[in-house]
Order: structure tokens, then sequence, then C-alpha cells
């Protein structure tokens, strides 16, 4: 099936005069800032300084080999092809990139990236990245389970009262995965005069909120302008809870490997629609949320640091690290956990069996469903056949 690569073939010479924005735009400019553009997109501190994408993606490419970018790991890999391809577009070569950031910080668990694009309508898309290839931007997203509030959304607040002043036109926020979850929250908290300017934010299959976001009088004001993007059998981005309604989408791909934007289905100016998320993800938010309820905030946090300190004591820092010596990395994992406290261990175990007790109760409580189910509809054709 079609893809963004597609959408980029069928309509990219297609100027945002021609044909407005639309949900596929949105996905395009949330891959955009995956790709590290370190030393050739201006930051936030070189004010009015600008590059076209065409120009950026040229520099990219003089940098780098197909064969590097396609040694890594991670699905997001994809992106600066996507970018090659949106920057050969008329409907994307001339827009001008701004305001990057990319930062890293071990000592704040956070992983942070960010870009401003300008579309030749003169609106202006900010784009936040979600996870990339490191531990540490991993680490963040299993603190928002326990975290009111994580480094990377603060951060984010801070660039969008930053970057987004009095004379700006449309503006529009994005991200995919972790990056539209910062997206929502950093439309949602900054300041009113800059929400005002928020004409749409989008999530991308990212994770939700905790109740005291998604009850606060801000959230509620940019409820209509969210628009929230889940493939049907998507995982990442049932994590944590959702107040506004979302559309759910088709995929290429099956289970965690449809967080992939790649392969979320295109028709025309839009994804193809699913009729609702896929019964098995849902069985799965219902054992995790379950099993979150079960584990207070502390609990929660003392499994998390536990699991990375591991992944640390265990030299791995990024995703590929992990893949590129598994054998050794179990080793080193094992060596790690037998080093834990006693009490953290037993707390480990602990968690694993509720874990999948959640799992089982979630499994019977669907086959119960489905068995009231299977003989409401045998008696409705009985009556029927009488």
């Amino acid at each position: 099936m079609a893809n963004m690569m597609d959408y980029l073939d069928w309509r990219g010479d297609l100027s945002f005069a021609a044909s407005g924005f639309n949900e596929v735009d949105n996905l395009i400019l949330a891959q955009l800032v995956y790709v590290e553009f370190d030393g050739i997109v201006p930051g936030p501190d070189e004010k009015g300084r600008e590059i076209s994408l065409r120009e950026a993606s040229e520099l990219f490419w003089s940098r780098h080999t197909e064969e590097e970018i396609l040694s890594h790991v991670s699905m997001t890999k994809s992106a600066a092809f996507v970018m090659q391809k949106a920057a050969a577009s008329e409907r994307f070569g001339e827009a001008r990139l701004s305001g990057y950031v990319n930062d890293i910080s071990d000592e704040e668990q956070s992983q942070f990236s960010v870009v401003c694009v300008r579309l030749s309508d003169e609106s202006l898309f900010v784009a936040f990245s979600g996870t990339d290839n490191t531990i540490v931007g991993w680490r963040e997203n299993f603190n928002m389970g326990f975290l009111s509030e994580t480094p990377g959304q603060l951060k984010a607040v801070d660039y969008l009262n930053r970057m987004i002043g009095p004379d700006e036109g449309t503006v529009r926020v994005g991200g995919h995965s972790k990056g539209g979850n910062l997206s929502v929250y950093a439309a949602v908290k900054c300041r009113q005069q800059v929400r005002e300017k928020i004409a749409a934010v989008y999530s991308n299959d990212g994770p939700g909120f905790g109740r005291e976001m998604l009850e606060s009088a801000e959230h509620r004001e940019m409820l209509p302008r969210i628009h929230t993007i889940l493939p049907e059998s998507g995982i990442v981005g049932m994590i944590l809870e959702h107040e506004e309604e979302y559309e759910v989408v088709k995929s290429a791909n099956s289970g965690i490997g449809q967080h992939d934007a790649m392969s979320w289905e295109v028709l025309g100016a839009g994804f193809l629609r699913a009729s609702a998320v896929a019964q098995r993800s849902i069985l799965l938010d219902e054992a995790m949320k379950k099993w979150l309820s079960e584990l207070d905030k502390t609990q929660r946090e003392q499994i998390v640091d536990a699991a990375f300190t591991m992944l640390d004591e265990a030299g791995i820092r990024t995703v590929d690290d992990f893949y590129h010596s598994r054998w050794k990395t179990v080793q080193e994992l094992l060596k790690a956990r037998d080093s834990l406290p006693e009490e953290t261990k037993e707390l480990f175990s602990r968690a694993l069996k509720l874990l999948w007790k959640a799992g089982n109760d979630a499994v019977r409580k669907n086959v119960k469903m489905n068995s009231k189910k299977n003989i409401k509809s045998k008696k409705i054709k009985e009556n029927m056949n009488k």
C-alpha cells in the first residue's frame, strides 16, 4: 500500500496555495526533526537565519552515505530519506528551517530535539522529535509513568514561548511518538498569547497524560485543536490516557512495527482509516493500566531506575549497542541484575507477577465478552430461522 513517500510522488508538485495543509503533511514534517541537523540548521540563538530544506538535504547527504544511515537499527532512519524526497519536491523544497535544537542530557535523563519549518504559505510548523536511538531518550518515555512533568516537556514549553513572537501568523505544532506528547504538552502549557496563535496540534502515535493534565482548564481550551492519530494495532499511543477523540489509521506493519510512521497507509491527501483500534491493543492497554495502578509512583520510579542502571552498567548507550552485541549484552545485564539490592530484586519479581496477572485478567475478560457476543449472535440467528 501507499505511504508518505508515494504521497510525495503524487502531490509533491502541488504548492500549499494549490492544496492546503493536511494530516499527511504533518507526518512528513514530524519526520524531519529525526534527521541530525547539527551544524546544518541554525539554532534558536541565530535570529533571522534560515536554510531551505533543499539546501539542508544537500548538506546532510554530503556528510553521510546511504549505507551509514541504513546500518542504524532505529525505525527513524527512514526520516533522512523522507527529507531527501521532500526536499526535491515543489511542495516542501523551499520550506525554510530554523531554531534547531538537539539536546541530550544524561544528567536530566532527557533527549530533546525540535525544529521550526516555515512553509511557502508563511505558516509555521514546530516539529518536536520522538525518541531517538539513545537509551536516555527511551528512559524519558518511561519516566512519564511517575513524573508529573519531564525535563523534555518543560523544555518544549520554554521553546514555544521563546520562538513564537507577537507577529507570528498561523502556527501548527506536531510530532511523532514522544514528540506528539511534547507537542500537546507545550501547546497546553505555553503562554496564553502563544496558545491563541496555535491553529492545530498533531500527536502522531504519541503517549497520553495523567488525569491532572487532562482535567486542566488549559487542556480543555486546547482540546478542539488537538489531532491524535493512532495506527490500528498501536501500542505507544495507547500509553497513559487521552481525553480527545483520535483517528485510527491503517498500517502495512503489525504490532509494535505499526509505530513506524513509514508504514502508515495513505490515500490521496489523507490516511486510510481503520474502523477502530485493534482488540489486542485494547487488551494490552487495559493490562498496562491495571498493572500501573497496582504500583505507586515511588515503586514505578524504583523499577525504571533499576532497569536503566542495569543498561548503563552493561555499557548500553544506544539501541544499536543493544542490537549489535545481544548475547554479550544479556550476560552483562544478568551481572548487573545480580548486583542490585535485594529489596529491588524483590520489587522486580513482584512487578513481573502483577504484570502477568494483569495480562491474564485482560485476556479472560475478553474471552468472556466474546462468549456472550457469540451466544447473543447465535440466538438472533436461531430466531431469524424460525
